[in-house]
């Protein structure tokens, strides 16, 4: 497998007694992490006993030390240099409340012969993934048809591709057509115009973007509520177990992560999907972006087929 990072990021993550306006802060347990949708795609898989190849873009003294994060955690990846430097976010958990506080950057401007360098190092994968996963938010400076690129790329490779973004980006990748995408109910709203009040109304909306060549699989994220999942064949919603949360972060990329492991070894779509939905849960249940564990997720997992054959 392949995963496409085109706007990586560092996560710092801190924690503070209380987060108070026009006042010095003193946080305690700074800690960065490599982050990004398909790095913490690649991250999970890891986790979850798979393989797969991180292709990011990334350039500066960040970009560095971003490669120095992933290579301390074992991660496979191929860096397409840039001349911006990489970004940083920030992730602040405030004790008292117990809520979390995520501050996201821009990433660097990317130029054309830098995103044309991205397209061709995808093409020139060896060997060829069986799925290649598109994950995060698009950076400044790409182009609005770089998604009709890759998947021309992608089917050229005979490649499955997997898109989790949002706004714009998504709209052009349902337009270009790929294997599976997976929005979040508001995401998915703002997709296909419509606010989607009932369960009915979602099946139908992705059944209408299958037709028209969006896509194969739906994976539509409810987060608490689990996840539906969408095919020409119909619809299913898979409910999450119930698990102590702890952090919501990288809860998204797990279960890309889960879904796409499950597809590559053999699984029936909704068995993966199943996968999907317990490496996410499982996810919720690790501190900061630390993603999911393999134990919790198989256990988990095992849960979910155990509810399904009770019914």
């Amino acid at each position: 497998m392949l995963t496409l990072t085109v706007n990586p990021t560092i996560d710092l993550n801190a924690q503070v007694e209380q987060v108070v306006a026009e006042r010095k802060l003193r946080c305690r347990q700074p800690r960065r992490e490599p982050g990004g949708g398909g790095i913490n795609v690649s991250r999970a898989l890891q986790r979850l006993g798979g393989e797969s190849t991180a292709l990011y873009l990334a350039g500066g003294p960040t970009g560095e030390m971003l490669r120095q994060l992933l290579g301390a955690e074992g991660v496979r990846q191929r860096v397409i240099p840039l001349e911006g430097w990489a970004r940083e976010n920030v992730i602040v958990f405030e004790e008292r409340s117990g809520q979390q506080y995520r501050f996201g950057m821009p990433g660097p401007e990317v130029r054309e012969p830098e995103w044309r360098y991205c397209l061709a190092e995808v093409a020139a994968s060896d060997p060829t993934p069986a799925y290649l996963v598109v994950s995060g938010s698009m950076v400044p400076g790409m182009p609005a048809d770089f998604f009709a690129h890759l998947t021309r790329t992608a089917k050229e490779l005979g490649a499955r591709l997997v898109v989790d973004t949002s706004g714009e980006a998504l709209r052009r990748a349902a337009e270009a057509g790929a294997y599976l995408l997976k929005p979040n109910l508001r995401e998915f709203r703002a997709l296909v115009g419509s606010e989607l009040t009932d369960e009915r109304e979602q099946e139908a909306a992705g059944r209408r973007l299958i037709e028209q060549g969006a896509c194969e699989v739906i994976l539509l994220s409810l987060g608490a509520g689990g996840a539906r999942l969408i095919t020409a064949a119909g619809s299913e919603h898979i409910r999450t177990p119930t698990v102590p949360i702890r952090s919501k972060v990288g809860a998204g990329d797990s279960s890309v992560a889960g879904m796409v492991l499950g597809l590559a070894r053999g699984l029936e779509v909704r068995e993966a999907a199943r996968f999907g939905v317990a490496a996410g849960a499982a996810a919720v249940m690790t501190e900061g972006t630390e993603l999911c564990r393999r134990e919790d997720a198989e256990r988990l997992y095992a849960h979910l087929r155990a509810e399904m054959a009770a019914r």
